[in-house]
């Protein structure tokens, strides 16, 4: 039988359940009464020019390549970002729990709002970088309402077995998965807007 994505509850016991079991989930209602207000702000701070160009690699190296990642992002740590530091807040008291559940060495979370203009994509990646395992759980938070199928822009996930998964980038919608594990952003039709976090140890 073939990995396929989990579905969980938004406790920590429960996500972690999950992960244990096939390293990725779907989380339901984690975020349902913040969604509306980060989307708003998301598109209003994208709007104003907030957002800069994402860039690949890591330190002195990073770089802006369009071929690979064809987001701009802004942190959620930013002062413009009212909703934004409210979710960072939940997704810090969340960290807590799965240091405890999963006996991670959770230390911090960081996160940023991030663009992908229609036809943009992000390739074929993993989020531990080679020289860092500093990365641990990888999550994302959707903020596209009446989102279909046939608009794109899945989320899809590569597990060491060879399947694959996607996640439909619909408003409310997130998923949490190993740093360690490959996956991409598929080309959208429209604009589509998220927030990506990552759970971290020290270097």
């Amino acid at each position: 039988m073939q990995t396929a994505i989990a579905r969980s509850g938004p406790d920590s016991v429960a996500i972690a359940d999950a992960l244990c079991g096939s390293g990725a989930c779907i989380i339901d209602g984690l975020f349902a009464d913040l969604a509306d207000d980060l989307a708003a702000e998301s598109r209003l701070l994208q709007q104003r020019g907030a957002m800069q160009a994402a860039r690949v690699g890591r330190g002195s190296s990073q770089q802006e390549n369009l071929q690979l990642r064809g987001d701009s992002a802004l942190w959620l740590d930013d002062p413009a970002c009212i909703a934004g530091r409210q979710l960072l807040h939940r997704l810090e008291r969340l960290a807590e729990g799965l240091r405890e559940s999963l006996r991670l060495p959770i230390r911090s979370v960081e996160a940023h709002y991030a663009h992908y203009p229609a036809g943009a994509s992000y390739a074929r990646h993993r989020d531990r970088f080679r020289d860092s395992g500093s990365r641990l759980l990888s999550w994302v938070g959707y903020l596209n309402p009446d989102w279909r199928v046939d608009d794109g822009g899945q989320l899809r996930i590569h597990f060491e077995d060879g399947a694959s998964g996607d996640v439909l980038p619909t408003l409310g919608t997130s998923v949490c998965f190993l740093s360690e594990l490959e996956h991409e952003v598929l080309p959208a039709r429209l604009d589509r807007y998220s927030v990506a976090a990552w759970f971290r140890r020290d270097e």
